[in-house]
C-alpha cells in the first residue's frame, strides 16, 4: 500500500452504498433477554475481506481491528451468501460496468484453473496435476475485457468443458442501460479443451458462436491474442489469497468467497474510470 492509502479490507462510503441496500433485514431483538447488540455490519463486511485478502484463519481474526469475532464474520458470510446478496452485488456493479461503457459483450472467454483443497469436501476430487491430492477447479467466464461474468466450483478431476454450458446460463441479465438486458455474449473463445462439436452445437443454439481451437494441430491459431483476459482475470481471483488454496470444507463458503471477489474486481474496475 501507499503512504496514506487505507488497507483494501476497509469498506469505503461509496462501497458501502452498494452493499447496505442488499443486506436482508435483521430480525427483531427479543424485549426480554435481548442479549449483546449485534455487531455493525460494515465491521463485519471488514473482517470477511480480511479474511479474503489475507486467507487468515477465522478463530484467528484479530479482535483488536474491531471486525468482531472469526464466528461472527463466518456466519455473516453464510446468511449473507444464502440470501444472495454477494451474486446480487455482482450483478449490480456488472450493470454499473455496462453503463459506463466497460462492458464488452462482443465476446467471451472461459477457462478454469486447478486450486489444492487441504481439508477435502464437496466438488473436491483426485487432481490429475497434483499426484490425486484433493482438489477443485475455478471455472470462469469473463467478457473481452476480463470482466468476470459467472464462476462455478468443481471437483479438480472434473472436466473443463462439463462447465462452458452451466456458465454461460450462469450469465446473469445484465442492465445499466435503456432495452433489454444483456446475457448473452456474440462469441465464445476457448482453447482446446473444449473442443467437442456437441458444445459448438449447444452454443449455437443459443445464437453464439464458437471459436474453439482445435484438437491435433500446430499451435499458433492466434486465439492467444483474445484469451489472455481470462488468464489475467483468474491470477486476479487468485491475488485475494483465501482463494488460492480451498480451505473451507463446505463448498458454498468457498462458492461465497468466489462470488465475493468477482464483485471486488467489478468494484476496482469502477473506480479505476474515476481515477
Amino acid at each position: 500500500m501507499r503512504r496514506g492509502e487505507q488497507p483494501p479490507w476497509v469498506v469505503s462510503d461509496e462501497l458501502w452504498a452498494e452493499v447496505a441496500p442488499l443486506l436482508p433485514p435483521r430480525p427483531p431483538r427479543r424485549r426480554r433477554f435481548p442479549g449483546r447488540k449485534p455487531l455493525d455490519d460494515r465491521k463485519v463486511l471488514c473482517g470477511i475481506l480480511f479474511v479474503l485478502y489475507t486467507a487468515i484463519p477465522w478463530e484467528y481474526l484479530p479482535q483488536e481491528l474491531g471486525f468482531g469475532s472469526g464466528m461472527t464474520c463466518w456466519r455473516r458470510l453464510r446468511d449473507w451468501n444464502d440470501a444472495g446478496v454477494w451474486q446480487r452485488l455482482h450483478e449490480v456493479l456488472l450493470g454499473r460496468l455496462r453503463a459506463a461503457g466497460q462492458l464488452d459483450m462482443s465476446r467471451a472467454v472461459i477457462d478454469g484453473s486447478h486450486v489444492r483443497a487441504l481439508k477435502g469436501g464437496p466438488k473436491t476430487g483426485p487432481s490429475p496435476v497434483d499426484r490425486r491430492k484433493p482438489g477443485s477447479k475455478h471455472h470462469v467466464i469473463t467478457d473481452a475485457g476480463g470482466i468476470p461474468l459467472a464462476t462455478a466450483l468443481t471437483g479438480g478431476n472434473r472436466h473443463d468443458v462439463t462447465q462452458l454450458m452451466p456458465l454461460v446460463d450462469k450469465i446473469p441479465r445484465i442492465k445499466g442501460i435503456r432495452g433489454r438486458p444483456r446475457q448473452r455474449p456474440d462469441r465464445i473463445y476457448a482453447d482446446r479443451g473444449y473442443d467437442f462439436d456437441k458444445y459448438r452445437r449447444e452454443l449455437r443454439t443459443r445464437g453464439i458462436t464458437p471459436v474453439i481451437a482445435r484438437r491435433g494441430v500446430p499451435h499458433g491459431s492466434g486465439l492467444g491474442t483474445r484469451r489472455w483476459v481470462v488468464e489475467q482475470t483468474i491470477a486476479l481471483l487468485h491475488w485475494f489469497r483465501r482463494l488460492r488454496i480451498r480451505w473451507e470444507i463446505r463448498d458454498d463458503i468457498h462458492e461465497a468467497f468466489l462470488t465475493l471477489a468477482c464483485a471486488i474486481i467489478c468494484w476496482r474496475r469502477l473506480q479505476r474510470l474515476k481515477s
